[in-house]
């Protein structure tokens, strides 16, 4: 089977929205979530600054206080842009609803997990003993548990895969449902990734592995394919698709925003952090989307870059569509959204899929801010400073992560 996959809804929580329309215009026009961390003591901290989750409540999510007590943040991020989503895309596995409970999947990951309850439950059991850890500490901690929990709330009985690889974990996801409905083993998939991991211990983590921007102002600090870039800026929140079966969609009057149409995943089989500097088996994964995706030179196409502003991937990564697309990567409109939003780990790719989709559906490429002084060994049209109008048929969004692991996914603008 090779059934036609589109996308009907989706949700986000971010540090510069948190639903999908102001997350959008704050993009375009080039607003910056990145500030100095109030959620966590800073003083002994080697990196004070984060893309944090603002003016969060989760009860206008339909999220019941008890629940976000218990739960952790990573996973109430991710039932609130499931929400979203799944109201946008008008889809209910209700006894009178419009889908099959055993036809609905759930395809969310997350590259670390409940961070903040594990990190939480080891100060107890060191402090006060075994005795004091919760009941709840596996069922809260555990990576798939977010897929789960928005399964329960939203009667998804069929297939369920949590993907976890790392920076590349919800466009694996993405990516992996569409094929699951592409090949019939489902109608609709709620799709992406969750994190949330902005605690002392990540951040010195990620800091002492030099992966982190030392930058002392938050509003310049996250530089993809600027020359004075110095490491990416962690960020936090969950970003959601509901991918549908094409004729399921339109039998019911779904609203269609996109068409996913290519998938492509190889690893760098490389190193376990670095990028594969030649950038080969990035641009394999590019390809192998675009050509399922039906690609060609008379397209016009719009890459959301993983671009990360740490001085190895903006590199690679340029280096890997240039061997993608050869001489048509020079034309290409390219972008990255992580100088507004900064890096947010196992939800970056579902947040980027968002603004692809985005991009494609009202035709404007999102900038990539902060681009002041491009890296000669960045050449391509980033997008710099401010969006850019175009007339988009086709977009990529990728996704790089520590294992090698390269993701990719393709949308072509949907005309009816």
């Amino acid at each position: 089977m090779n059934r036609r996959v589109v996308v009907t809804g989706t949700g986000v929580i971010t540090p510069v929205g948190n639903d999908v329309l102001t997350y959008w215009n704050n993009l375009l026009d080039g607003v910056c979530g990145i500030d100095f961390i109030r959620s966590i003591p800073t003083d002994d901290l080697p990196v004070k600054i984060a893309g944090e989750v603002k003016d969060f409540n989760p009860a206008d999510y339909g999220i019941e206080t008890s629940f976000a007590r218990k739960q952790d943040k990573f996973s109430v991020y991710a039932v609130a842009a499931a929400w979203q989503a799944m109201n946008q895309s008008g889809l209910s596995s209700a006894a009178d609803g419009n889908i099959d409970p055993f036809r609905l999947g759930v395809y969310v990951g997350s590259g670390i997990g409940g961070f903040s309850t594990q990190v939480r439950e080891t100060e107890k059991i060191l402090s006060e003993g075994p005795k004091w850890v919760s009941p709840l500490f596996v069922p809260t901690m555990i990576a798939n548990i977010a897929a789960g929990n928005i399964a329960i709330r939203n009667n998804a009985c069929g297939p369920c895969l949590p993907v976890s690889t790392a920076c590349s974990t919800s466009t694996h996801a993405i990516g992996e449902a569409y094929r699951a409905i592409k090949h019939g083993y489902a109608d609709a998939i709620i799709a992406g990734g969750a994190e949330a991991v902005i605690l002392p211990l990540g951040i010195a983590g990620f800091a002492n592995a030099k992966a982190l921007s030392r930058s002392e102002d938050p509003k310049y600090a996250s530089l993809p394919f600027n020359k004075n870039r110095g490491g990416f800026v962690m960020s936090e929140g969950a970003a959601i698709l509901v991918l549908e079966e094409y004729e399921h969609a339109i039998a019911r009057g779904a609203e269609i925003l996109a068409e996913v149409c290519g998938y492509g995943n190889t690893c760098d089989a490389h190193h376990v952090t670095a990028p594969r500097p030649d950038g080969i088996t990035q641009a394999a994964a590019f390809r192998q989307a675009l050509d399922e995706a039906g690609y060609t030179s008379d397209d016009v196409l719009y890459i959301n870059a993983h671009g990360t502003g740490t001085a190895l991937n903006d590199v690679s990564e340029t280096l890997a569509f240039k061997n993608a697309l050869g001489e048509d990567a020079y034309k290409a409109h390219i972008s990255s959204i992580k100088g507004s939003i900064g890096h947010m780990l196992g939800a970056a790719g579902a947040a980027e899929a968002v603004a692809t989709v985005m991009a494609l559906k009202e035709g404007i490429v999102p900038p990539t801010i902060n681009l002041d002084e491009v890296d000669p060994e960045c050449d391509l049209d980033y997008t710099p400073n401010r969006p850019v109008k175009a007339d988009l048929t086709i977009a990529m969004s990728d996704s790089l992560g520590f294992g090698g692991h390269n993701s990719c996914v393709v949308f072509r603008k949907y005309i009816g």
